[in-house]
């Protein structure tokens, strides 16, 4: 085969495209890293890094997206070397079990103030959003009068094998419904057998429990499944791409996740890390991830008019539940262990002995 002979012209043209990329590699190579794990998913992630390194390009944020026991479970296991910078996202349950284990560096972040006093947590973690949890459902397959209005709708003969969960041994979003079943039935009974009771007859409606959220509306939306729990960003991020998807906020009241962030003890990037949660607690950020993201704030002190219509719209219709978050932190480990254990795709024989 006869070889091409490169004329200088565009010999000079290939030694410069090279030359730029390998300038481009270096200035990479050159910018500090902070190291973000997150359950916030990848419309949020790509929003905070692109949005953030535009202000900031000596910066390279470099995020791992996973459910909030799983970013517990993995800084945890790092705790010796620590490879996380910033922890990003999870309810506070979760958060407090890593102050428990030494997880966290002690950082207040400027911002601290502008939340409610029960989002601030000694200084170590601190509330950044407020996330709701809903009942979705495929508006095409139900209709609105057969819709589910309220948690105990989802056990109805109509639902049955029509109920998709996501797996809640790795979701903090699930380990909150869990806990507000059995927390409540703890304060009403003193027990929290009822609840029990109630999650192993959900458990008979069940089809799957879905290991990765970022699939958990897609199924619905594609008719694998009709309805199922989940948060209220996610869920309109993926109305977005499914306007059939509908969703209902129970009047007897939704948990709403006090979805924090915090520094990691130990990380390389300290210095960095602290100027991210900064950033990510201003009203610049807290407004652009409400508007890009569907995430509501924690900030107490942005003006209504310019919070996003949804937001609005989401604060007219929402009751947040009330319940005893220190128990659920407190008792939600051995709970859900029984869960997992005792009901989990047992539920069918655990309700026929109940009978």
């Amino acid at each position: 085969m006869e070889r091409e002979v490169l004329s200088p012209r565009r010999l000079a043209a290939g030694c410069l495209a090279a030359a730029l990329l390998l300038c481009a590699a270096c200035s990479r190579e050159k910018r500090t890293p902070i190291i973000v794990y997150s359950p916030h998913g990848r419309d949020l992630l790509g929003l905070v890094e692109r949005t953030y390194e535009a202000a900031h390009p000596d910066v390279d944020i470099r995020w791992l997206d996973m459910g909030s026991q799983e970013v517990y479970d993995r800084i945890r296991a790092e705790k010796a070397n620590p490879q996380c910078d910033v922890w990003y996202g999870g309810p506070n349950t979760i958060f407090a079990r890593g102050v428990k284990d030494g997880l966290l560096e002690a950082f207040e972040p400027g911002w601290a103030a502008a939340v409610a006093a029960e989002s601030r947590h000694g200084g170590l973690y601190t509330g950044l959003y407020r996330t709701p949890v809903a009942i979705l459902y495929n508006s095409e397959a139900v209709s609105p009068a057969d819709a589910p209005k309220e948690w105990d709708d989802l056990l109805a003969p109509r639902f049955k094998g029509q109920v998709l969960i996501r797996d809640p041994i790795a979701s903090g979003t699930m380990r909150a419904v869990w806990g507000m079943v059995l927390s409540r039935s703890v304060e009403e009974t003193g027990s929290p057998e009822r609840g029990f009771q109630w999650l192993a007859r959900l458990d008979t409606q069940t089809k799957e429990y879905v290991v990765n959220a970022s699939i958990l509306c897609e199924k619905v939306a594609r008719r694998e499944g009709l309805v199922t729990i989940w948060d209220l960003p996610d869920i309109l991020l993926e109305k977005q791409r499914s306007p059939i998807l509908a969703f209902i906020f129970p009047k007897s009241g939704s948990p709403v996740i006090d979805d924090g962030v915090g520094l990691v003890k130990g990380a390389r990037h300290a210095r960095e890390a602290r100027a991210l949660i900064e950033w990510l607690g201003s009203p610049e950020a807290q407004l652009a991830a409400a508007e890009k993201a569907y995430r509501l704030p924690a900030r107490t002190d942005l003006p209504d008019e310019k919070l996003p219509e949804w937001a609005r719209d989401a604060a007219r219709s929402l009751t947040p539940a009330r319940l005893d978050w220190d128990a659920i932190e407190r008792e939600g480990p051995a709970w859900m262990a029984r869960w997992d254990r005792e009901i989990k795709g047992r539920g069918l024989s655990l309700t026929a002995k109940a009978r």
